[in-house]
């Protein structure tokens, strides 16, 4: 049984742009919906999201059979979740809230087993190596891992270069609401100061040779982004969408029956 090549890394590296879709309602038949939707990537959120090892588990099964890959935000950037979401098998991570180097770095850690990270071995229970069936899968599997830092606040954005720099780091990400919300600007992650602050990150990701993504519903915003040096851009979220056609579909009829005859009779 081979180890599952990271479609989604090999396509940062070689520089192909990579549009994905947040997948926040948790559920896996929902996140197996959107797998067929074309996406390149589907971000499984357990940060903002009401999501779990378990959950995250039910949604990379659930996707497995498409070519949409999975990529896993926890909570938050810690050794010990982020190896429970390695052993289900998540090969991508974005993990949140990166304000420096060092905290980079540790990410990275997590990822790796020793003697060159922290991350604790236990693939025999882990559906990551098919439960040891993939051979050498401790020496092998992170060459298909792919760690993508995410940078939201003032402080990373002044670390952007260090952070960039570190060993391991596949991607940065941006955080606009985050972003702006350190800026002074929150609630408004549209602002052109927030982009112009995006613009110059990408390219600052892109000198240290590493692929640049972020968050971007709005088609003009994203294009910006892609046109800055973007790489892997998210265009939307499974609750935006759901939302936004509902209300439509609901304001459509409720316009139709303004207009028509009232109905006479009944109750």
């Amino acid at each position: 049984m081979n180890l599952p090549q990271n479609s989604f890394k090999r396509a940062l590296q070689e520089g192909r742009p990579q549009f994905g879709l947040w997948a926040a309602l948790a559920d896996a038949y929902v996140t197996e919906l959107l797998a067929t939707a074309g996406f390149d990537w589907l971000l499984i959120d357990n940060e903002h999201a009401p999501n779990d090892v378990r959950s995250t588990l039910a949604q990379l099964q659930a996707v497995a059979a498409y070519a949409s890959h999975p990529v896993v935000r926890p909570v938050r950037s810690d050794s010990a979740l982020i190896k429970q979401l390695l052993d289900i098998g998540a090969q991508t991570l974005l993990l949140p809230m990166i304000d420096t180097a060092a905290q980079a770095a540790e990410a990275v850690a997590a990822t790796r087993y020793p003697p060159h990270g922290i991350r604790g071995v236990g693939s025999a229970l882990a559906r990551a190596s098919r439960w040891n069936r993939v051979p050498d899968y401790l020496n092998a599997a992170a060459q298909e891992l792919c760690v993508l830092v995410q940078v939201e606040s003032l402080e990373g954005m002044r670390n952007l270069p260090d952070i960039a720099a570190v060993e391991g780091v596949d991607g940065v990400f941006f955080g606009p609401s985050d972003l702006s919300a350190s800026m002074g600007l929150l609630g408004k992650p549209g602002d052109a100061r927030v982009r112009e602050a995006i613009r110059n990150g990408i390219q600052s990701v892109r000198d240290a040779g590493k692929a640049a993504g972020v968050l971007a519903p709005d088609r003009d915003i994203a294009m910006d982004y892609l046109s800055a040096g973007a790489s892997f851009v998210a265009v939307g979220t499974d609750t935006g969408l759901l939302s936004r056609a509902a209300a439509d579909l609901a304001a459509s009829y409720r316009a139709g029956a303004n207009m028509a005859a009232p109905v006479r009779g009944g109750y």
